[in-house]
Order: C-alpha cells, then sequence, then structure tokens
C-alpha cells in the first residue's frame, strides 16, 4: 500500500516541477524581453554593419574524349619487332575530381590573385593582391573582432615583433615557390573565396566566386573559368606532347631498321640474280619477311606520329558551360535572417541563465546542508 501512495507521488512531483520551470520562467519574463530586446539590437547592428557578399557562380560540364587506345594498331607489329609501346597505359583525360585541386593549388590562386579587375571606388584596374595590401580597410566588426576576440594574438604579435615570414608550396614540376606573409594572407581569401565543387551523381562541376562587389564576384569567377581552362588543356598538350616525343623516337629506331633491312634485301638480290637454290630462295623470303614487318611497323609509327603532331596542336574546350556567369543582384546575407538568428540567440542566454543561476543556487542549498 505504501509503494503504491509512493508511485502515484511520483507523476505529480513531475508535475509540479514543470509548473515551477514555467513559474520562474514566468517570474523573469522582464529579464527575458530585456534580453531579447537587447540581442535584437545588435542583430540591426550586425546586419547593418556587415559588409555585403554576393557569389557568382558557373556550372559546366566536362567534355571527357574517347579513352580508347589509339595506338593499339601497333601493339601486335610492335610486339612482334622487339619493343614495347606501352600500351597497357594509355593517355587519359585529367579526372574532373581532380579540378578542385587545381583551383586550390598555390599556382593557380597566384595567378588569379595577380590578374587585373575593376574595383567600385578606383579608377584603374588593380589586382587582387594590390587591393587587399593597399586599398581594402577592414570594417567595423573586422576591427572590433581584432582588438577584442583577437587581442590576445595582437598582444604576442607587438611582443615577438614583427618578422617577414614566408609561406613555400612546391609545384608538379617540383620547383619551389616561397610566398611572402602578405602574398600567404591574400592566397587565403582567395582560396576561401573562390570555389569549386564537383557533382559526380549528375556529372557537372560549379564554380563559385564570393567578394564584397557583384560585377567584382563575377568578374573573378569568368577569370577562374578560363584559367582552369587553360591549365586542364596545358595538361592535356603535355601529355599529348610526352605522347608525340615517345612515337618520334620509335619513328626513328624504326626508320633506321626498316632501311637497313631494305638495304640488305637489296644486296642479297644483286648477288643472287642467277641462283636458283632452295637455300637461296629461303633466304631471301626471311630477308623479305624482315623488310615487310619493318615496312609495316615505319608506315604504321609514320600515320601515328602525324595523329600526334595533330593532336598537340588541337585547342578543344575542356568543358560545356551550360549556366554562365552572370552577375548577382542580390547579396547572401538576409538582414531579416540576421535578425532572427540573434533574437533567438538572446532568448536562449537569457532562459539558461535563468536556469543556471537556480541550478547553482539549488547547489549551494545543499552544500550547505551536507555542512
Amino acid at each position: 500500500m505504501t509503494e503504491e501512495i509512493k508511485n502515484t507521488n511520483v507523476p505529480q512531483e513531475d508535475e509540479i516541477d514543470l509548473i515551477a520551470l514555467a513559474k520562474t520562467l514566468w517570474d523573469s519574463r522582464k529579464f527575458i524581453i530585456k534580453t531579447v530586446l537587447v540581442f535584437a539590437v545588435l542583430g540591426v547592428a550586425v546586419a547593418l554593419l556587415s559588409p555585403k557578399e554576393y557569389t557568382a557562380s558557373s556550372t559546366m560540364v566536362p567534355q571527357l574524349s574517347d579513352s580508347s587506345n589509339k595506338l593499339g594498331g601497333l601493339s601486335s607489329l610492335a610486339a612482334m619487332a622487339g619493343f614495347n609501346l606501352n600500351m597497357d597505359n594509355p593517355a587519359r583525360d585529367l579526372s574532373p575530381f581532380v579540378y578542385p585541386q587545381i583551383v586550390q593549388s598555390v599556382p593557380f590562386q597566384l595567378q588569379l590573385m595577380n590578374t587585373t579587375f575593376n574595383f567600385a571606388g578606383i579608377e584603374h584596374p588593380v589586382s587582387l593582391y594590390d587591393y587587399y595590401t593597399e586599398y581594402n580597410k577592414p570594417g567595423f566588426l573586422a576591427t572590433l573582432k581584432k582588438y577584442t576576440l583577437g587581442l590576445p594574438f595582437v598582444i604576442l604579435k607587438a611582443i615577438k615583433g614583427e618578422q617577414e615570414e614566408e609561406a613555400v608550396a612546391t609545384t608538379s614540376s617540383g620547383s619551389t615557390i616561397r610566398l611572402t606573409k602578405e602574398q600567404e594572407e591574400v592566397r587565403k581569401i582567395v582560396a576561401g573565396n573562390v570555389t569549386l565543387e564537383t557533382n559526380d551523381k549528375e556529372g557537372y562541376i560549379v564554380l563559385r566566386s564570393t567578394f564584397q562587389e557583384a560585377p567584382l564576384a563575377a568578374q573573378v569567377a569568368q577569370k577562374a573559368q578560363e584559367l582552369l581552362q587553360v591549365s586542364i588543356t596545358d595538361f592535356k598538350i603535355e601529355k599529348a606532347r610526352a605522347q608525340l616525343e615517345f612515337i618520334e623516337e620509335r619513328y626513328a629506331e624504326k626508320k633506321d631498321e626498316f632501311e637497313k633491312a631494305q638495304a640488305a634485301l637489296a644486296e642479297f638480290r644483286d648477288r643472287n640474280k642467277n641462283v636458283t637454290s632452295a637455300l637461296a630462295r629461303t633466304q631471301e623470303e626471311r630477308l623479305q619477311s624482315d623488310y615487310q614487318l619493318a615496312f609495316d611497323v615505319y608506315s604504321q609509327l609514320a600515320q601515328q606520329m602525324e595523329q600526334a603532331q595533330i593532336k598537340v596542336k588541337e585547342d578543344t574546350p575542356v568543358f560545356a558551360v551550360i549556366k554562365p556567369v552572370t552577375v548577382p543582384l542580390e547579396d547572401n546575407a538576409s538582414g531579416a535572417k540576421t535578425l532572427v538568428i540573434w533574437t533567438f540567440l538572446g532568448g536562449v542566454l537569457a532562459i539558461a541563465w535563468i536556469f543556471g543561476k537556480q541550478f547553482l543556487a539549488t547547489i549551494k542549498e545543499r552544500w550547505k546542508e551536507t555542512e
């Protein structure tokens, strides 16, 4: 009977606790309202003081060529001739999944940051590097953040003194690129503002550029698209050029072998014009076979060298643009959204402060009771 009474008291205690919590919030309603209003004002200030950002984008579909091996017709002849044309690893197009790595590479970003663009309020075109090091001034919020949250780092930097730092990067060719501190800071800005995403399911890529000016965002996106096109084309041409050099070397070798086989067959025929023995005919057939094999490989390599020369001079687009770059009309930040977020944050913090204060008071009372 006693246990039943205890069990029936549990939901009553829970109900009393919920009522007590609601009563606590109601008693502190003025504090909650004031806190929400303060944060709402802060939200308005942040929305007004935050610099606007615009994003320009371009959607593209990679154009991959046929990966079939065009040198396959030479494989059997080359094997019979005693050398390997490396048919097992034909040259293929650069995978679209590597494109984001190109956009985030140091050489690509250096090219982009040293390209001149048109900026509002500046009469002549300037590069991104010059703009961020000479013309751009941090806004109020950036300055406030630097001397509040970032104040310890400012103090440490002042204590250590100004030192010239260099960032080091290595290119694909093995050469080293050294960046100054200012170059590295601008490069990080470019890396954060210019991005490339791949959609493997739909088969397209999206290039995005985000800056404080709408025309600038469009200009940078268009230039980044052109630089990406050039980078991928250079990669393809480099592979085609390496293949051409390989074929030219084999062509020179097979041309020499063909001329030697041709001369040997002609010399044998001159020496054995009136000879009709079976041994002589057999030797002539062997020389004829060597000559024919050398001629087949030589002629095929000559044709393939012509095709490789044409491939080197090709400059076809590496992707089709299905959504070109346009100047954005609306900025990314929404004033109403910022206000809602700050208002909600103020309400959450006010409630958390009330319950936290009550919880600490309860702990103090229980602590005193145990003494």
